[in-house]
């Protein structure tokens, strides 16, 4: 399959999902505007103070999580592949009165120095989802590489693909780790509450944790560190909690599995 293909099948399909996401209660567009913030504390925490740094959003949807980092005094830029998606974002960057610290560009990530003129930033932040849309992590982990400063960092904060092995219950081994893909998946809704979709086709890649951080360290980034976490953002199996925090974890007392990890690494 060549890049035309999957990436005209994921542009049409993430154009399509924004429809859907804008309206639905899982994105919460207007609490968001009221001043609710979609960042994890976890996330807040491994990034650190980010006053003042540029700081590049890839894959960055409808920008809520990019504006988040900007009302944090960040100066952010966020780059996702669909055109409707960065229209939402630069209305809530209006709305919010943040556009002089915040533009949104439509690019694929591969794409993205060209698309940014060969800028560097302090920050370049990325996850939640992002990394299953690409067929290429060393091509991925070189673009963040050459986005970064000298002294900048890498965030990642992505789904431990532990997790796709897993039954719809989170209980028993249904799929093989290193079934690496691609996947061409037709499914009529998205992940959210909402209608179903028109353009229902997407291609997906599954990327072993080796694989990620292989990549990240053949790029030329010192790994900082690597933190394997037992909560996720979302209900994704039937036996999960919800705790106080808003985050879903197993039950006490039954035997876990990593739902998320983060990686921090550094450009010297």
């Amino acid at each position: 399959m060549d890049d035309q293909e999957w990436l005209r099948l994921n542009r049409a399909n993430w154009d399509d999902r924004v429809r859907v996401h804008v309206g639905s209660e899982f994105y919460d567009v207007a609490g968001f505007r009221a001043g609710a913030d979609p960042l994890r504390p976890d996330e807040v925490a491994d990034v650190g103070d980010v006053t003042g740094l540029r700081l590049l959003h890839l894959q960055c949807h409808m920008g809520q999580d990019t504006l988040a980092w900007a009302r944090r005094g960040a100066v952010v830029t966020g780059v996702d592949l669909s055109e409707a998606a960065v229209g939402v974002a630069r209305e809530l960057a209006e709305e919010l009165g943040l556009a002089e610290r915040a533009r949104f560009v439509a690019s694929d990530v591969y794409e993205a120095r060209a698309a940014l003129g060969g800028e560097r930033f302090d920050v370049v932040y990325t996850g939640g989802g992002s990394l299953v849309w690409l067929p290429d992590l060393s091509r991925w982990a070189e673009v963040v590489a050459d986005s970064l400063r000298p002294g900048g960092f890498l965030y990642l904060a992505e789904f431990h693909p532990v997790t796709d092995m897993l039954d719809e219950a989170g209980e028993r081994v249904v799929s093989d780790y290193f079934d690496i893909g691609p996947e061409r998946v037709d499914y009529p809704f998205t992940y959210t509450d909402g209608p179903e979709l028109r353009h229902t086709e997407s291609v997906q890649w599954r990327h072993p944790l080796g694989e990620v951080v292989s990549a990240v360290a053949a790029a030329g980034l010192r790994i900082e560190f690597l933190r394997e976490r037992p909560r996720t953002v979302f209900g994704r199996f039937s036996s999960l909690e919800r705790d106080a925090s808003g985050l879903y974890g197993f039950p006490e007392g039954r035997p876990g599995v990593p739902l998320m990890y983060a990686l921090r690494a550094v450009r010297e």
